[in-house]
């Protein structure tokens, strides 16, 4: 389901909060928006936020670029998984995934089964533009940014659309996309 703009009065967030039982998980491409959006969407809602990759480099005392550095993208998947699963164990909450965790079949049916998964999709012009602001990201790393983040969305689009939920995150204000979401969640509970 895509859905547009409306917002819920805070009676009505307060309702849907009430009847969230499990982590709502956002996924999507690097750049879309999700630990921004994540954020706000768990203040509103009052439930914890989790970072996947954050908790990555917490866990492993590394960032996530030195991990793919030193071992690799499998590695890190493993890792990743690992760490999605432990959050995903502690009821509900706002969790927000790295680009690619979605895309690996284990982590993509355990969100799936345990969890509310949102798809943040994004034209690629504004997640060019949102990720060529810091050099953090391995898989940008020696390319043309537009050339690779067209491949990638491209490559992820089939999987990311296992999510029962779409919510376009464009250029305008994250809160436009959290309303979305919210929204989004009132039709789907």
């Amino acid at each position: 389901m895509t859905i547009e703009s409306p917002t819920l009065t805070d009676s009505e967030i307060r309702d849907l909060s009430a009847r969230i039982d499990r982590p709502i998980v956002l996924v999507g491409m690097m750049g879309v928006g999700k630990s921004t959006i994540g954020r706000k969407l768990a203040q509103l809602l009052a439930l914890p936020f989790a970072d996947a990759d954050e908790e990555i480099e917490q866990a492993a005392q590394m960032s996530v670029s030195e991990i793919f550095e030193q071992f690799g993208e499998d590695y890190f998947r493993d890792g990743e998984r690992r760490v999605i699963q432990r959050l995903m164990e502690g009821g509900p909450s706002v969790i927000a995934t790295g680009g690619g965790a979605f895309v690996q079949d284990d982590t993509r049916e355990l969100i799936l089964d345990q969890g509310i998964a949102i798809w943040l999709d994004c034209d690629v012009e504004t997640l060019v533009d949102r990720v060529s602001r810091k050099d953090t990201r391995p898989l940008l790393r020696g390319g043309d940014p537009v050339e690779i983040v067209t491949r990638i969305k491209a490559e992820r689009e089939n999987s990311y659309a296992a999510a029962p939920i779409k919510v376009i995150s464009d250029s305008g204000p994250h809160g436009e996309a959290v309303n979305r979401i919210l929204q989004a969640l009132q039709q789907w509970q």
